[in-house]
């Protein structure tokens, strides 16, 4: 029977018992609803807490105000309609409260069992002996002779009883475990709401099913192999009427027979010589008895040729498992190996890029790396010197190196010279280039999409024609031909520069007609290659330069974001100043705080832009909306690694900061001076990999992490940029402000 089923049945009997306004109490059978145990109607497991208006039965009229008869008035009923053979077959509702716990159990009893009886049930669910069980009934104790009709209980009633022990130092009650399943309770109390505050509770007792159900076929699904039994009713089977008469099925009366053929597999026979017959036996074998071998002799041979078959077996799984331990052990003992020799390599090969650098440095971070060897050197020899000599010879040594460190500034200044003559050139063909590139976009297909215009294109003719006249080895009459195409490019426009380029074309070429060298005429080429370049970032002349000059053609734009250097006592733009998170003013620009780093503190700040590099690189891979990382520059990370972590790993202890990078502490949230750690390449990669890093470390290291944490958050929170993210982190647990990081302990006992 399905839950809808059991539900509509109560309900029917909810409504019977509310429309019908007669005060005759009916045949306690009539009045019992029953159902089964797989039924299972969703009710309220325990009574509540004020006492019902009607508990009788399950069906009995009245509402909550309605006058109750009196317990005489009741048992006279009783009396009158229940025999007392049947009386003893009724049930009741107890409630049973373990003291002092105050636990609560509701269970159905037959209303004739005595409290010794209930002592002896409780006594073996509860697992004490009933002797130190007590039972009470409204404060006082209850005699183990009387029964649950003796305490004034009525038929389908409910009665409440406390339990407790009489020795609770020994035998202490403990509240019944909770059951792990869910099972239908023996009473239910179901009410029904018949007007706004009023209630009409009925007691249903459920019954037990105690036949099994029949198997009535099914299927079986092919594809998932489930198999589906067709469903057979749950109310019990209607009783025969009693005809007095012992009756017999037929069917046990039968013998059951069954008829089964056996047969041999092969046919056989045999042909002895006899008179008439002559059958030759020279082919015929002696067969001579051996042995008898018994049952545990045999059994105990092949017991023997297992044990020999488990060895065997045994032996090649056991080889098995150690070849591929010992092909574990080779990959990885290659794996090292491998890494090693590729450490090696890339440490080689860096150090070769830094000699490479500083032999023939180009970019100023080359020159800054000389600057920082040379004042290593030089504080190395002073050390030196003062641990060494004394007096005179002091001072002349130190004479001597300040000669020396002059001169080796002198040819860094010279390679400086050179350098920048090479970049220059390398960012006029650049600049050339970006001029000329025609316009590009990305369309929806992924292909880009190229187009030139009136722009580009005179762009493209001017970066040809700058090229042709700074080009070396050309004969006169081709270096002829480039000027001429040089005159009348520039002669479209009348000013003060093209006259002057003319004019110097023009010297240039009555020079050459006269048989002048080529190494006299560089200053000349010179100063026309010089003034052309200034022809072509002209945007009257070549409207492309627009966007790519850094100085506004619009004088009004001049007079935003620009700021007064102290140091080179100069007007400049806002880009021209490097600042840090935590500078209260512009201060110094570039050029100034680079001529201060050459001659005073020589840092090089290579290392930290690599990191920083890495940093960005990795944030704008997890989170294309980071911010933080974007904010730091050099030298704020440069304290971040240094005071901070200590310019080392903190797993490793790995010094190296070619080899180490800097990642999340906590890889789901935004990376931040707080949220950081220091390690190495390859630690990092395993790092990154944890879901909860609390689990994965002790709690010792955790604490240092943190600690690490909040000095981070001390020196950033002056930050005015960082105080919306601090805000974010402090709006968080106070678990993670703390340093101490506690973890959970375990609390499930077994009883």
């Amino acid at each position: 029977m399905c839950y809808r089923t059991c539900e509509i049945m109560i309900l029917k009997i909810l409504q019977v018992s509310m429309s019908d306004q007669k005060t005759e109490i009916p045949d306690p059978k009539d009045e019992e609803v029953h159902s089964t145990e797989a039924d299972q109607v969703v009710t309220e497991d325990e009574t509540p807490p004020t006492e019902p208006a009607v508990v009788t039965s399950a069906a009995e009229e009245g509402t909550a105000d309605q006058a109750q008869p009196s317990e005489a008035a009741d048992q006279g009923l009783l009396s009158v309609f229940v025999p007392d053979d049947m009386l003893s077959e009724e049930t009741v509702s107890v409630k049973i409260m373990l003291l002092p716990d105050g636990h609560m159990m509701t269970m159905a009893f037959a209303i004739g069992l005595t409290a010794g009886d209930l002592k002896e049930h409780f006594a073996t669910e509860l697992k004490m002996p009933t002797s130190a069980l007590q039972v009470s009934f409204n404060g006082k104790a209850v005699e183990d002779s009387k029964t649950l009709i003796d305490l004034g209980v009525q038929p389908h009633g409910t009665i409440q009883l406390e339990m407790s022990s009489s020795d609770p130092e020994n035998y202490p009650i403990k509240p019944l475990k909770p059951q792990q399943e869910y099972n239908m309770p023996d009473v239910i109390t179901v009410g029904v709401q018949k007007e706004e505050d009023t209630y009409h509770y009925v007691v249903v007792e459920i019954e037990r099913a105690t036949h099994r159900k029949p198997f009535l076929g099914g299927y079986r699904h092919k594809l998932t192999g489930a198999e589906f039994h067709h469903a057979a009713v749950q109310t019990l089977p209607k009783k025969r009427p009693d005809r007095s008469v012992e009756q017999y099925c037929r069917d046990t009366q039968t013998v059951v027979q069954k008829s089964q053929c056996q047969q041999a597999t092969n046919s056989t026979s045999t042909q002895m010589t006899k008179i008439g017959c002559y059958v030759s036996n020279a082919k015929d074998k002696l067969l001579i008895p051996k042995t008898y071998v018994t049952a545990e002799e045999y059994h105990a041979k092949r017991l023997k040729a297992v044990i020999v078959i488990q060895t065997y077996t045994r032996r090649w799984q056991a080889k098995r498992l150690t070849e591929q331990l010992r092909q574990e052990r080779q990959r990885r003992l290659d794996w090292m190996k491998q890494e090693e020799i590729r450490k090696r390599n890339e440490k080689e090969d860096r150090i070769k890029r830094e000699f490479e650098r500083r032999m023939n440095p180009q970019t100023k971070e080359d020159f800054d790396l000389l600057y920082h060897a040379l004042e290593k050197w030089r504080q190395e020899e002073i050390d030196h010197i003062n641990s060494t000599l004394t007096g005179p010879e002091r001072k002349a040594a130190l004479c001597a190196l300040l000669e020396q460190e002059t001169q080796l500034i002198a040819s860094i200044g010279r390679h400086r010279l050179v350098a920048g003559e090479e970049n220059l050139k390398k960012s006029v063909a650049a600049f050339l280039e970006k001029c000329a590139e025609p316009k590009k976009w990305k369309a929806f297909d992924g292909k880009i999409t190229e187009m030139d215009t009136q722009y580009t294109i005179r762009a493209r003719e001017l970066r040809d024609i700058y090229a042709s006249i700074n080009m070396k080895y050309l004969s006169q009459d081709e270096r002829l031909d480039v000027l001429l195409t040089l005159k009348h490019t520039v002669k479209e426009h009348d000013c003060k520069l093209t006259q002057d380029i003319v004019e110097l074309i023009d010297r240039e070429a009555d020079l050459m007609m006269r048989g002048i060298k080529e190494s006299n005429l560089e200053g000349l080429r010179k100063r026309i290659s010089t003034l052309f370049l200034q022809y072509i970032k002209t945007p009257t002349f070549n409207p492309e330069v627009t966007r790519l000059l850094k100085v506004p053609q619009d004088p009004a734009q001049l007079r935003k974001n620009i700021y007064f250097c102290p140091g080179c006592r100069s007007y400049l733009p806002s880009t021209d100043f490097s600042l840090t998170l935590n500078s209260r003013s512009v201060g110094r620009c570039r050029k100034c705080s680079k001529l201060d780093n050459e001659a005073r503190r020589r840092e090089d700040l290579s290392k930290y832009k690599n990191i920083l590099k890495h940093l960005r690189k990795s944030e704008a891979e997890h989170n294309e909306d980071a911010k933080i990382a974007f904010l730091l520059q050099e030298k704020d990370l440069q304290y971040l690694v240094d005071v901070i972590w200590g310019a080392q790993s903190p797993l490793s202890a790995w010094d190296d900061l070619h080899d180490l990078v800097i990642v999340r502490w906590d890889r789901f949230s935004e990376w931040s001076p707080w949220n950081c750690i220091l390690l190495t390449k390859e630690e990092a990669a395993a790092h990154v990999k944890l879901d909860n890093t609390e689990q994965a470390y002790g709690i010792v290291f955790i604490r240092k992490i943190k600690h690490k944490h909040t000095l981070a958050k001390k020196y950033f929170a002056q930050v005015p940029a960082m105080a919306q993210f601090l805000h974010t982190y402090n709006s968080q647990s106070a678990s993670q402000d703390d340093l101490l990081i506690t973890k959970p302990i375990s609390t499930e006992t077994q009883s």
